[in-house]
């Protein structure tokens, strides 16, 4: 593999690849703070209508994704937050590659290209590093409560593994503690369950436990499934997903897979199965009621059910959760911790990593990408390439249109507004008293909870998680006490925050209202964790918008099979 096409393709897949996507949660919470002027943006009704119609009739068979006109401009000057840098940091100079945002798919870029001989500087907003996966704190009492604002749940992190992101690792020689946990809690309607990994026996046993004398029939049905995408799945094996490109060069990257390919041809005939809608799979094996809900829960994680995932979604799953050594991982010091590792292999090679420098815009000349204007109006000028970090509908904001620029730049401006994206994210921080707490029922931190099988999991008033990292890492609350993270799905819409103004009685009542559901999945599992609150803060989603940035809040791009087209 070529070692920029390593570093690239690795931008492409880590983010995805890692952990969820849409219900992985994006926000970093200063809603106490008034930080926002009122907001106007001038959408059409049309598009007004579509985002929010679609979430007042969240039926099981809907698959929600929502567009904006990018053209049009939020009528105000996004807020600086305290704390947070004011992006005027940065200085001049020339490098073979300059990457703009240090998540995990910029950080992942940055390292590997400097870990390969280039030049490399990787420009930064915030002063955090890590994008959305960095941790915030809050001190209470004199004690200091750290908290999640990004992936909470990750799998394979704790040693060499198909997970991208522990292969990057690995590749750059960093390490990560991580305490394990071997299962996932599921508060349903028809009460609590735990999916547990790294052991087929223990799911088939949840199997006949939740399907009665379904049981056997729900074991044969999720055999089936195995079976149908047994060479597929096969597949992420032979060809790890770092050496997946989506140029002429993937011929050599996967050259590795030709005895897997010879020994198993009808690999071809099932490849354009693994980017269509898993449903149409599903639908043809699946009938027991509880295997289909588990198979959407499993599928959410990519931001979509079953209908709208792409089949690729669940090959990873099929082929990692049940070996003996699956193990979800939680950072020790929070997931800030994954940043902060790529960060010393960026460094170790001779990277380079500047905070608090905003990028305006992105240069271009003569029909390529040759550096970037900071927000402080120096130039850094790249050799080779120019990275974006951000999510397309930020990255076009850094190309302002100009007459003689490439035809495919201005192809993709006019058409990225009508590109499916996810929603926004509601958060909810708690720091609790945990004396005389009793979670002898529950045996991991990570938990998801679902109000009706009927509603859409992309309903963010029907589907959350909550996360309780402090029952493994003791390290982020004082002794007796807990931090939990409850976050919705991605399926909030921006509309009706953007009609308020932050601070006003009316938006504080609305951010109560929307929730009020967080509070109510956690006390399906700690029914007084109200009487125990030492504080609560509410992550409402504009911020998102100003601090990593978020175009109105979303959760970036809606890509998936068949319906989501």
């Amino acid at each position: 593999m070529t070692k920029y096409g390593l570093a690239t393709s690795a931008l492409a897949l880590i983010a995805s690849a890692t952990c969820s996507s849409a219900f992985v949660p994006t926000t970093t919470p200063f809603a106490s703070t008034r930080l926002f002027q009122s907001t106007e943006v001038e959408e059409t009704e049309e598009t007004k209508n579509k985002n929010v119609a679609q979430t007042e009739d969240t039926s099981r068979d809907k698959v929600m994704t929502f567009s904006y006109d990018m053209s049009l401009e939020e009528k105000y000057e996004k807020p600086t937050y305290p704390g947070t840098g004011n992006g005027l940091s940065g200085e001049e100079g020339e490098y073979d590659i300059v990457v703009i945002g240090s998540g995990m798919g910029g950080l992942t870029c940055a390292a590997l290209s400097a870990k390969y001989g280039s030049k490399v500087l990787c420009l930064e907003s915030h002063i955090k590093v890590g994008g959305s996966a960095h941790t915030f704190s809050r001190m209470h009492d004199g004690g200091k409560y750290s908290f999640e604002v990004g992936p909470s749940i990750f799998e394979g992190l704790d040693r060499p593994s198909l997970n991208p992101l522990r292969m990057i690792f690995d590749i750059l020689e960093e390490t990560m503690p991580v305490e394990t946990y071997k299962g996932l809690g599921f508060w349903t309607p028809e009460g609590y369950w735990r999916f547990p990994i790294g052991t087929k026996k223990g799911f088939e046993e949840l199997l006949t436990e939740q399907c009665g004398e379904d049981g056997p029939k729900a074991i044969r049905e999720w055999n089936a499934l195995c079976d149908r995408l047994k060479t597929l799945g096969g597949s992420t094996t032979a060809v790890a997903l770092l050496n997946l490109r989506q140029d002429a060069g993937f011929l050599s990257t996967t050259a590795g897979a030709l005895p897997f390919v010879v020994k198993n041809p009808d690999v071809f005939a099932d490849l354009p199965l693994t980017f269509d809608d898993l449903s149409k799979t599903v639908d043809e094996i699946v009938t027991v009621p509880f295997v289909r809900n588990f198979i959407d829960l499993m599928c959410i994680f990519c931001g979509f059910p079953a209908k709208g995932a792409m089949t690729a979604h669940i090959l990873y799953i099929l082929e990692r959760f049940f070996e003996e050594s699956a193990a979800f991982s939680v950072p020790i010091g929070g997931t800030s911790q994954l940043g902060e590792t790529l960060q010393r292999g960026l460094e170790k090679f001779g990277g380079k990593l500047q905070m608090n420098a905003h990028v305006d815009e992105i240069i271009v000349e003569n029909g390529r990408a040759t550096g970037v204007r900071l927000k402080n109006g120096k130039v850094v000028k790249a050799r080779k390439a120019v990275v974006s970090n951000a999510t397309p509908f930020n990255t076009v904001k850094m190309m302002p249109q100009k007459e003689e620029e490439p035809k495919d730049l201005t192809k993709w401006r006019d058409e990225l507004g009508s590109l499916p994206r996810h929603g926004a994210i509601s958060h909810l921080f708690l720091g609790i008293d945990a004396k005389g707490l009793d979670l002898s029922h529950i045996q991991d931190p990570a938990h998801l909870i679902i109000q009706d099988w009927d509603r859409s999991m992309q309903d963010s008033q029907n589907l959350c998680s909550f996360f309780i990292p402090s029952l493994l890492d003791k390290s982020v609350c004082p002794e007796g006490k807990h931090c939990i993270h409850v976050y919705s799905s991605g399926g909030e819409p921006y509309e009706p925050w953007e009609k308020l103004t932050p601070g006003s009685e009316e938006y504080e009542a609305y951010k109560k209202e929307r929730v009020e559901v967080l509070f109510q999945a956690v006390e399906r599992c700690i029914p007084d964790v109200r009487d125990r609150l030492e504080f609560s803060i509410i992550g409402s989603p504009p911020p998102p918008q100003a601090l990593l940035p978020r175009d109105r809040g979303t959760d970036g791009m809606a890509g998936g099979g068949g319906a989501a087209g």
